[in-house]
């Protein structure tokens, strides 16, 4: 398919040029996308598609409008109302005639006299009754939104065409608690609540401060930072002292992307309210959910649509700000409440947000439209879509294939814990799927036909490109499963596999071994999964209680630090561990590598974690530091989403 995208871009500050921005990238691996800006000469889209325009309420979008109207497409709306950029591309040209026009297009003769008197200088526009949308609307093939309030505004205002809700997308930010707490010269202990943007009096900012002003009373040592921009209304130095809280409170003003999300990561929690709204959802507000923190928003528009579980709501009204004040009391108070509320934001985002999702959707609702076909909620599910979960496998499942050799059998006893949830997290199969292990020794292998359904399964070895064994093994009650297993370097050979080849290739307990080159490895596994299909990935965790523990101790962290006695190496060709990975690398490996991340979790891996390890979760907290993922073993599972992205990142290669 191929897109003309309009929209401004960065360095302009306006977030839909952050979104955008984010979007193209995910996009551009499904699908040809030309880009037209406001800086630079259009380019040639007469071949497109399907045109799709990115329309926000402010002038940066005045050129995006009058593209939408010259050439209909279809329409991103971020927010239900589009007064403030006609008002911008018209009054502030002293075009009065088109201003009035357009609000008698929009709301009739009784908006119409309303502008005749904001013409006059008497009242103000009526920004929020008037939402300048019936023009635009009427010249759109569609219409993409983030959420039910602005679907629902906009089939008020009259649209019958397709309509898709497409979440907004969240970058999950990669930031130092500890390092903006540095900056602002704070402790780990002291509680810190942030509120951040543009500093407009919708976001409830006088609200915040009396509640916050309570709160300090009961508990003294709380801190609160302002990160953005002071609007006009709102002289924050003076509203900071009129409440008393100089030395409590401070406001930083416009920061780059960087230092505001430092800020941000250095808050316990962070305030996001507004009222009015005109359904926009805020990219702030996701920067936070995807850093985990414990959020406030308003109980209004597509802030009332979270779910319950990752924030607290807050009605606006008159108990507003003795309901913010008893949940900023409880966070405060309880910090393991706002820790876990976090996370629960956390995995919703990573989930539901993550930007590859986003552009699928874009992707198979801009193809609906083209093609003429309905678009609804009840979509029929990709087959890339169905559940990684399935009944467990018993661990006697494994145990049967393991053999007669005794220490075969003592293998797959000391490693049983990780192989069981190997099988767990593996997605299920069908008769026309196949299957790769990676490194088998083939005893989870045959459970991969017998109780996963897979048609066929292959393995894999390390040993000389072009040779093929043919194994055979038996189980304990005489059943035989035999399989090839191709031998070729996985760090230089190319797979001997066409394109798309497999649905699921498990990579377990591999990549810690490679010396070299781990992105061949990951670009080959990419390369003969069809779209759509899984990597399994297990390896030890360089960030575990048990790692963590050693090298506070004064020993090495990792799993399997030694080197190999040359005469075992000599005589069974082991490999030692080159590299052991923390779970946020292996995330951002199958980001790398062309893949969504389904699952990433940690958990026992040779035995269950021990008691003793206590003392490193009781220090994490006290730091407020991430006390998950903190298992031996890590266990991830991967999506095909597209092409590698980045074959030699620059945090994996010097």
């Amino acid at each position: 398919m191929r897109i003309a995208f309009y929209s401004p871009l960065p360095p302009l500050r306006t977030g839909i040029a952050d979104y955008s921005a984010a979007l193209l990238e995910p996009l551009r691996r499904l699908a040809e996308v030309s880009v037209i800006d406001s800086a630079s000469k259009p380019v040639e889209s007469n071949g497109a598609d399907v045109f799709l325009y990115q329309v926000g309420n402010n002038t940066h979008h005045g050129f995006v409008y009058d593209a939408a109207l010259k050439q209909p497409g279809v329409i991103v709306l971020h927010e239900a109302n589009l007064h403030h950029l006609i008002a911008e591309m018209t009054i502030r040209r002293n075009d009065w005639d088109a201003y009035l026009e357009e609000v008698e297009y929009d709301g009739g003769p009784r908006a119409l006299e309303h502008a005749r008197r904001v013409r006059e200088l008497e009242v103000g526009p009526d920004y929020e009754n008037v939402p300048m949308l019936r023009r635009l609307l009427e010249r759109s093939q569609g219409v993409i939104v983030h959420n039910r309030s602005t679907e629902h505004q906009v089939r008020t205002a009259g649209f019958t065409g397709p309509i898709a809700v497409i979440p907004h997308g969240a970058w999950v930010p990669r930031a130092d608690r500890m390092e903006g707490r540095s900056r602002l010269g704070l402790d780990e202990r002291t509680p810190l609540i942030g509120i951040f943007g543009f500093l407009k009096p919708y976001k409830r900012i006088r609200e915040a401060l009396r509640a916050f002003r309570r709160l300090v009373r009961v508990q003294p040592g709380v801190r609160m930072i302002l990160v953005g921009e002071s609007h006009p209304e709102l002289p924050m130095e003076s509203l900071i002292r009129g409440q008393g809280l100089p030395g409590a409170i401070r406001h930083i003003d416009y920061a780059p992307i960087e230092e505001f999300v430092s800020y941000m990561a250095a808050c316990d929690i962070v305030v996001n309210l507004r009222y009015p709204t005109a359904g926009e959802s805020s990219g702030t507000l996701l920067r936070a959910l995807g850093l985990g923190k414990a959020v406030l928003v308003s109980d209004v528009g597509s802030f009332a649509e979270l779910p319950d579980e990752i924030c607290l709501k807050v009605p606006v009204g008159a108990s507003e700000e003795d309901l913010l004040f008893e949940y900023l009391n409880l966070l405060v108070s309880r910090p393991e409440l706002a820790r876990e509320l976090g996370a629960h934001a956390a995995r919703w985002v990573e989930r539901e947000c993550n930007w590859g999702r986003v552009a699928g959707l874009y992707v198979r609702f801009l193809e609906a439209v083209v093609e003429g076909r309905p678009w609804g909620d009840a979509q029929e599910p990709r087959e890339e879509d169905r559940k990684t979960e399935h009944d467990p496998v018993s661990a006697e499942s494994v145990l049967e294939w393991s053999g007669p050799d005794a220490s075969t059998r003592e293998y797959a006893g000391t490693h049983l814990t990780r192989l069981s949830r190997t099988l767990e997290i593996t997605p299920a199969g069908t008769e026309s799927d196949r299957v790769l292990e990676m490194g088998t020794y083939l005893q989870i292998a045959p459970v991969l036909k017998t109780k996963l359904g897979y048609g066929e399964v292959r393995g894999c070895y390390y040993g000389p490109a072009g040779k093929v064994d043919h194994r055979r093994v038996t189980s304990d009650t005489g059943e035989p499963f035999e399989c090839e297993v191709d031998l070729f370097d996985a760090e230089e050979d190319p797979f001997p596999y066409p394109d798309g080849h497999f649905s699921t290739v498990l990579c377990c307990e591999l990549i810690e071994h490679l010396a070299s080159d781990p992105m061949h490895t990951m670009a080959e596994i990419n390369r003969i999964l069809r779209r759509g299909g899984h990597i399994v990935l297990t390896t030890p965790n360089a960030a575990s209680l048990r790692a963590l523990s050693a090298v506070l101790q004064g020993y090495h962290p990792g799993f399997y630090p030694a080197y190999l006695h040359p005469a075992r190496l000599q005589s069974e060709g082991a490999a030692r561990h080159n590299r052991e990975y923390a779970p946020k690398e292996i995330w951002r490996l199958l980001l790398d590598a062309g893949f969504e991340v389904v699952r990433l979790e940690t958990g026992p891996f040779l035995e269950e974690a021990k008691p003793e390890f206590a003392w490193v979760s009781h220090m994490l907290a006290s730091y407020r530091l991430p006390d998950d993922l903190r298992g031996d073993g890590i266990y991830a599972v991967g999506r095909k989403t597209g092409p590698v992205k980045d074959r030699y990142p620059d945090w994996l290669y010097s």
